[in-house]
């Protein structure tokens, strides 16, 4: 049975962040399970996050994310991990989400359609995102923007169905067991490859 081709993407501009530490422990129960680990950074790549001319004109792609998309095509199971900011993901992350999933790339729009072609399709994916509310609260109350947006607007947009998400909150009022709860769990998930 070949390995499953695992790649984590770490959104948190913060590299001191939980959502670090998260990354670490997924990461390692991935490569104890025997997976193929692959890992970006997004706050460590050298890359223009502003898609200056929208897809009416090409900006050229940085070597960073020529390599990021080598990872993305790679990769049969994507795992993201980011915070929930204002409902969404953060600016650097937003950036990168812009200037790598390019028509061409991970969709095709069909000639005089509404309709496109998705280029992700048979990957599978996991988000693993904090927040500093309740996920009862975020799900029932403020309706999961963040999680329909990566979920249905992106990773369904170019191909990949099964999208399973892990939202951890309250953060910021939280003691160290709970932390310690989550790493371990999410330690699980990559020891698992789910």
């Amino acid at each position: 049975m070949s390995k499953k081709k695992i790649l984590i993407i770490n959104g948190h501009p913060d590299n001191e962040s939980f959502n670090y530490a998260l990354y670490e422990s997924y990461k390692n129960g991935a490569i104890e399970s025997g997976a193929e680990v692959k890992e970006i950074i997004i706050s460590e790549l050298d890359f223009n996050p502003n898609l200056e001319f929208g897809y009416r004109k090409r900006t050229e792609l940085e070597p960073d994310l020529l390599k990021a998309q080598e990872k993305l095509k790679w990769a049969e199971h994507l795992v993201w991990i980011y915070p929930v900011w204002w409902g969404s993901v953060p600016a650097i992350m937003k950036g990168f989400l812009d200037r790598i999933l390019l028509p061409g790339f991970a969709f095709k729009k069909r000639e005089g359609s509404v309709w496109w072609d998705k280029y992700f399709t048979g990957k599978t994916s996991r988000l693993i995102c904090t927040m500093d509310q309740p996920a009862w609260f975020y799900k029932f109350i403020n309706k999961s923007p963040s999680h329909h947006a990566m979920k249905k607007l992106t990773m369904n947009f170019i191909g990949i169905k099964s999208v399973k998400i892990t939202a951890i909150g309250p953060l910021r009022l939280s003691k160290q067991e709970f932390r310690e709860n989550w790493l371990r769990k999410v330690e699980q998930l990559g020891l698992k490859n789910k």
